[in-house]
């Protein structure tokens, strides 16, 4: 949502067109973000407050689908986590208690409270022999003054302290994409994705088989596209251009 939807608390240029038309049209519509800190409700609390009403049933964060996956791989467990609230709320929903003494898993998502202490009671207990998880591989996130480290980048030291890489949950991994198109009801063939980061929407777009979309509100700029070894099918200057190019030939 950071970079397509809005910026910090700032609704971006288009998104109201955007989906009103959605409802128009009577598409089927997820917001899938990687980001962790809120929860689908605290998600559309912020959209209305900005002047948009939509459902909570169309949101799914990448804090939901790291919960939904460590209750699957290991029901009952326990974890060490650095992150925000919607985190916690779904890891609590799932079944999986918080341990800071010996747990299964060290959980890292979003953080504002990122500090030396959380960082190094997480290397220990990765040393120990807790299995490290990252909600999301982003590296940076937008905000309206620019940028600002992600997951990756606040799990990095963990990864280098330990010499253990991180699993991440959220988009590119399939594991996300396919839970989005099962919430939807479609074949990713009859679906797409619209999104401002090559490294995470596009490549699971390509990946997973959707149709791409990238739009440049974001941190993509159709300069630093030129980088990737892949390409969107569609680069538009924000999501309120997707109307009119529904109805045109695609052309990047």
């Amino acid at each position: 949502m950071d970079g397509v939807i809005y910026h910090g608390n700032r609704l971006l240029p288009g998104v109201k067109e955007f989906v009103e038309w959605l409802y128009r049209e009577n598409k089927k519509f997820l917001f899938l973000t990687n980001g962790s800190g809120y929860s689908p409700k605290d998600l559309q609390m912020k959209l209305r407050r900005m002047g948009l009403e939509v459902d909570e049933s169309h949101f799914y964060t990448s804090a939901l689908a790291t919960a939904k996956f460590i209750s699957s791989q290991n029901p009952g467990c326990s974890a060490f986590v650095i992150g925000e609230p919607g985190l916690f709320n779904a890891l609590h929903d799932a079944g999986i208690t918080i341990n800071t003494v010996d747990p299964d898993y060290v959980i890292v998502g979003e953080t504002n409270n990122y500090n030396y202490d959380s960082i190094c009671r997480a290397v220990q207990h990765v040393l120990n022999g807790s299995k490290l998880i990252g909600t999301n591989t982003d590296l940076t996130a937008p905000l309206e003054n620019g940028i600002v480290p992600a997951c990756r980048a606040l799990i990095s030291p963990i990864e280098m302290a330990t010499g253990k890489s991180a699993y991440y949950v959220g988009k590119p991994n399939p594991l996300m994409m396919r839970t989005g198109l099962k919430m939807l009801g479609v074949h990713s063939q009859d679906a797409a994705i619209i999104g401002d980061r090559m490294d995470t929407d596009i490549i699971a777009g390509i990946e997973s088989g959707l149709d791409t979309v990238l739009v440049l509100t974001g941190v993509t700029s159709r300069e630093t596209m030129q980088r990737y070894p892949y390409r969107p099918r569609l680069v538009l200057e924000n999501v309120g251009d997707i109307p009119p190019a529904s109805d045109r030939a695609p052309a990047l």
